[in-house]
Protein backbone atom coordinates (compact mmCIF):
# COMPACT_ATOMS: atom_id res chain seq x y z
CA UNK A 1 0.00 0.00 0.00
CA UNK A 2 1.04 3.57 -0.56
CA UNK A 3 1.87 5.61 2.54
CA UNK A 4 -0.11 8.71 3.46
CA UNK A 5 2.93 10.94 2.95
CA UNK A 6 3.61 9.50 -0.50
CA UNK A 7 -0.06 9.92 -1.40
CA UNK A 8 -0.03 13.59 -0.37
CA UNK A 9 3.26 14.25 -2.18
CA UNK A 10 1.98 12.77 -5.43
CA UNK A 11 -1.28 14.71 -5.36
CA UNK A 12 0.41 18.02 -4.53
CA UNK A 13 3.14 17.46 -7.13
CA UNK A 14 0.52 16.75 -9.77
CA UNK A 15 -1.27 19.97 -8.84
CA UNK A 16 1.95 21.99 -9.10
CA UNK A 17 2.92 20.60 -12.50
CA UNK A 18 -0.59 21.08 -13.86
CA UNK A 19 -0.68 24.57 -12.39
CA UNK A 20 2.48 25.54 -14.29
CA UNK A 21 0.88 24.64 -17.61
CA UNK A 22 -2.42 26.19 -16.59
CA UNK A 23 -0.71 29.43 -15.58
CA UNK A 24 0.75 29.81 -19.08
CA UNK A 25 -2.71 29.29 -20.58
CA UNK A 26 -4.26 31.72 -18.08
CA UNK A 27 -1.73 34.45 -18.91
CA UNK A 28 -2.58 34.10 -22.60
CA UNK A 29 -6.31 34.31 -21.83
CA UNK A 30 -7.18 30.85 -23.16
CA UNK A 31 -10.51 29.04 -22.57
CA UNK A 32 -9.05 26.60 -20.03
CA UNK A 33 -6.62 28.07 -17.52
CA UNK A 34 -5.05 27.67 -14.10
CA UNK A 35 -7.85 25.90 -12.21
CA UNK A 36 -8.84 23.58 -15.05
CA UNK A 37 -5.35 22.20 -15.54
CA UNK A 38 -4.83 21.69 -11.80
CA UNK A 39 -8.10 19.77 -11.53
CA UNK A 40 -7.22 17.60 -14.54
CA UNK A 41 -3.75 16.64 -13.28
CA UNK A 42 -4.82 16.04 -9.68
CA UNK A 43 -7.85 14.02 -10.77
CA UNK A 44 -5.75 11.94 -13.15
CA UNK A 45 -3.16 11.35 -10.43
CA UNK A 46 -5.82 10.19 -7.97
CA UNK A 47 -7.33 7.78 -10.51
CA UNK A 48 -3.90 6.32 -11.24
CA UNK A 49 -3.20 5.83 -7.54
CA UNK A 50 -6.61 4.24 -7.11
CA UNK A 51 -5.98 1.94 -10.08
CA UNK A 52 -2.71 0.69 -8.61
CA UNK A 53 -3.43 0.53 -4.88
CA UNK A 54 -7.20 0.79 -4.45
CA UNK A 55 -8.07 -2.80 -5.37
CA UNK A 56 -5.39 -4.71 -3.51
CA UNK A 57 -7.07 -7.58 -1.70
CA UNK A 58 -9.80 -7.92 -4.31
CA UNK A 59 -10.00 -10.06 -7.41
CA UNK A 60 -8.30 -13.37 -8.12
CA UNK A 61 -5.99 -14.36 -5.24
CA UNK A 62 -6.35 -10.84 -3.86
CA UNK A 63 -4.05 -9.42 -6.48
CA UNK A 64 -6.48 -6.67 -7.42
CA UNK A 65 -7.51 -5.68 -10.93
CA UNK A 66 -5.55 -4.46 -13.92
CA UNK A 67 -4.16 -0.98 -13.05
CA UNK A 68 -4.16 0.22 -16.66
CA UNK A 69 -7.89 -0.32 -17.18
CA UNK A 70 -9.23 2.45 -14.94
CA UNK A 71 -6.39 4.82 -15.83
CA UNK A 72 -7.00 4.29 -19.55
CA UNK A 73 -10.46 5.82 -19.22
CA UNK A 74 -8.85 9.12 -18.20
CA UNK A 75 -7.46 9.59 -21.71
CA UNK A 76 -10.81 9.18 -23.43
CA UNK A 77 -12.59 11.24 -20.76
CA UNK A 78 -10.18 14.14 -21.15
CA UNK A 79 -10.81 14.00 -24.89
CA UNK A 80 -14.39 15.14 -24.27
CA UNK A 81 -13.19 17.89 -21.95
CA UNK A 82 -10.66 19.13 -24.49
CA UNK A 83 -13.29 19.16 -27.23
CA UNK A 84 -15.17 21.78 -25.22
CA UNK A 85 -12.28 24.24 -25.67
CA UNK A 86 -12.22 23.92 -29.47
CA UNK A 87 -14.25 26.55 -31.28
CA UNK A 88 -14.83 26.99 -34.98
CA UNK A 89 -15.49 30.40 -36.47
CA UNK A 90 -16.04 30.01 -40.19
CA UNK A 91 -12.84 28.49 -41.57
CA UNK A 92 -10.87 29.38 -38.44
CA UNK A 93 -10.42 26.81 -35.66
CA UNK A 94 -9.33 27.99 -32.20
CA UNK A 95 -8.52 26.13 -28.99
CA UNK A 96 -6.60 23.14 -30.36
CA UNK A 97 -3.47 24.00 -28.40
CA UNK A 98 -5.44 24.40 -25.17
CA UNK A 99 -7.17 21.06 -25.78
CA UNK A 100 -3.76 19.45 -26.26
CA UNK A 101 -2.47 21.06 -23.04
CA UNK A 102 -5.40 19.58 -21.12
CA UNK A 103 -4.71 16.16 -22.62
CA UNK A 104 -1.01 16.27 -21.75
CA UNK A 105 -1.88 17.47 -18.22
CA UNK A 106 -3.90 14.31 -17.80
CA UNK A 107 -0.89 12.26 -18.89
CA UNK A 108 1.33 14.11 -16.41
CA UNK A 109 -1.14 13.37 -13.62
CA UNK A 110 -1.13 9.67 -14.51
CA UNK A 111 2.67 9.61 -14.53
CA UNK A 112 2.90 11.24 -11.09
CA UNK A 113 0.25 8.88 -9.73
CA UNK A 114 2.30 5.92 -10.94
CA UNK A 115 5.45 7.35 -9.35
CA UNK A 116 7.08 8.10 -12.71
CA UNK A 117 8.36 11.48 -11.53
CA UNK A 118 11.18 11.96 -14.05
CA UNK A 119 8.84 11.47 -16.99
CA UNK A 120 6.33 13.91 -15.47
CA UNK A 121 8.99 16.61 -14.94
CA UNK A 122 10.47 16.24 -18.42
CA UNK A 123 7.03 16.27 -20.07
CA UNK A 124 6.03 19.39 -18.14
CA UNK A 125 9.23 21.14 -19.22
CA UNK A 126 8.70 20.22 -22.87
CA UNK A 127 5.05 21.34 -22.71
CA UNK A 128 5.97 24.73 -21.20
CA UNK A 129 8.72 25.23 -23.77
CA UNK A 130 6.32 24.40 -26.60
CA UNK A 131 3.57 26.70 -25.32
CA UNK A 132 5.76 29.69 -24.44
CA UNK A 133 9.00 29.72 -26.44
CA UNK A 134 7.73 28.13 -29.64
CA UNK A 135 4.73 30.47 -29.60
CA UNK A 136 7.11 33.45 -29.72
CA UNK A 137 9.10 31.76 -32.48
CA UNK A 138 5.94 31.32 -34.55
CA UNK A 139 5.16 35.03 -34.22
CA UNK A 140 8.66 35.96 -35.36
CA UNK A 141 8.40 33.65 -38.35
CA UNK A 142 5.12 35.32 -39.30
CA UNK A 143 6.89 38.70 -39.26
CA UNK A 144 9.73 37.37 -41.41
CA UNK A 145 7.16 36.30 -44.01
CA UNK A 146 5.81 39.87 -43.98
CA UNK A 147 2.55 38.75 -42.40
CA UNK A 148 0.72 41.35 -40.36
CA UNK A 149 -2.21 41.16 -37.96
CA UNK A 150 -4.69 43.95 -38.53
CA UNK A 151 -7.56 44.43 -36.07
CA UNK A 152 -10.37 46.66 -37.29
CA UNK A 153 -13.03 47.84 -34.85
CA UNK A 154 -16.15 49.68 -35.88
CA UNK A 155 -19.88 49.63 -36.46
CA UNK A 156 -20.82 46.71 -38.64
CA UNK A 157 -22.92 47.19 -41.76
CA UNK A 158 -23.56 45.34 -45.04
CA UNK A 159 -20.48 45.45 -47.23
CA UNK A 160 -18.19 46.49 -44.37
CA UNK A 161 -15.68 43.65 -44.83
CA UNK A 162 -15.87 44.00 -48.59
CA UNK A 163 -14.89 47.68 -48.44
CA UNK A 164 -11.87 46.81 -46.27
CA UNK A 165 -10.90 44.06 -48.71
CA UNK A 166 -11.12 46.54 -51.58
CA UNK A 167 -8.65 48.88 -49.86
CA UNK A 168 -6.27 45.99 -49.19
CA UNK A 169 -6.54 44.85 -52.81
CA UNK A 170 -5.74 48.36 -54.06
CA UNK A 171 -2.35 48.11 -52.33
CA UNK A 172 -1.76 44.45 -53.29
CA UNK A 173 -2.25 43.21 -49.72
CA UNK A 174 -3.27 39.54 -49.66
CA UNK A 175 -5.74 38.43 -46.98
CA UNK A 176 -4.80 35.03 -45.49
CA UNK A 177 -7.41 34.74 -42.74
CA UNK A 178 -10.35 36.64 -41.27
CA UNK A 179 -11.89 36.30 -37.79
CA UNK A 180 -15.06 38.25 -37.00
CA UNK A 181 -16.28 38.99 -33.47
CA UNK A 182 -19.67 40.65 -33.14
CA UNK A 183 -21.34 42.60 -30.32
CA UNK A 184 -18.16 43.14 -28.32
CA UNK A 185 -19.61 46.17 -26.52
CA UNK A 186 -16.11 47.51 -26.04
CA UNK A 187 -16.09 51.05 -24.78
CA UNK A 188 -13.50 53.82 -24.73
CA UNK A 189 -13.57 57.32 -23.35
CA UNK A 190 -14.65 58.70 -26.71
CA UNK A 191 -16.30 55.90 -28.70
CA UNK A 192 -17.66 52.39 -28.68
CA UNK A 193 -17.95 49.78 -31.43
CA UNK A 194 -19.81 46.52 -31.84
CA UNK A 195 -17.68 44.54 -34.26
CA UNK A 196 -14.02 43.58 -34.43
CA UNK A 197 -12.48 41.97 -37.50
CA UNK A 198 -9.00 40.47 -37.30
CA UNK A 199 -7.17 40.09 -40.62
CA UNK A 200 -3.99 38.12 -41.18
CA UNK A 201 -2.50 39.74 -44.27
CA UNK A 202 0.63 39.45 -46.34
CA UNK A 203 2.03 42.80 -47.39
CA UNK A 204 4.23 43.60 -50.41
CA UNK A 205 7.91 44.52 -49.79
CA UNK A 206 7.36 48.23 -50.49
CA UNK A 207 4.13 49.35 -48.88
CA UNK A 208 3.16 52.90 -48.08
CA UNK A 209 1.22 52.26 -44.89
CA UNK A 210 0.22 55.90 -44.62
CA UNK A 211 -1.85 55.57 -47.79
CA UNK A 212 -3.37 52.33 -46.50
CA UNK A 213 -4.35 54.02 -43.23
CA UNK A 214 -5.94 56.87 -45.15
CA UNK A 215 -7.91 54.42 -47.28
CA UNK A 216 -9.16 52.58 -44.18
CA UNK A 217 -10.02 55.84 -42.43
CA UNK A 218 -12.34 56.79 -45.28
CA UNK A 219 -14.41 53.61 -44.89
CA UNK A 220 -17.75 54.28 -43.24
CA UNK A 221 -18.05 52.61 -39.84
CA UNK A 222 -14.35 52.17 -38.99
CA UNK A 223 -13.46 53.57 -35.57
CA UNK A 224 -10.22 51.80 -34.68
CA UNK A 225 -7.36 50.03 -36.48
CA UNK A 226 -4.54 48.20 -34.69
CA UNK A 227 -1.71 47.10 -37.00
CA UNK A 228 0.72 44.55 -35.50
CA UNK A 229 -0.18 45.61 -31.98
CA UNK A 230 0.14 49.37 -32.67
CA UNK A 231 -2.99 51.49 -32.86
CA UNK A 232 -2.85 53.55 -36.03
CA UNK A 233 -6.44 54.80 -36.20
CA UNK A 234 -8.43 55.88 -33.15
CA UNK A 235 -11.91 57.38 -33.19
CA UNK A 236 -11.64 57.54 -36.99
CA UNK A 237 -8.44 59.63 -36.76
CA UNK A 238 -4.98 58.62 -37.97
CA UNK A 239 -2.48 58.68 -35.09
Amino acid sequence: MISNIDLIVRLFLAGILGGLIGFEREVNNRPAGFRTHILVTVGSCLIMILSIYGFIGFGLDGRGGEPARLAAQVISGIGFLGAGTIMREGTNVKGLTTAASIWISGGIGLAVGAGFYLGAFITTGIALFSLASLGLLEKRMVKLRRYSEVKVGGVGRPGFIGDIGTVFGRFHINIKNIVVENDLNQEDDEYEYNIQITFLVRTPPKLNRGEVYQGLKNIQGIESVVWDGIQVIHNNKIL
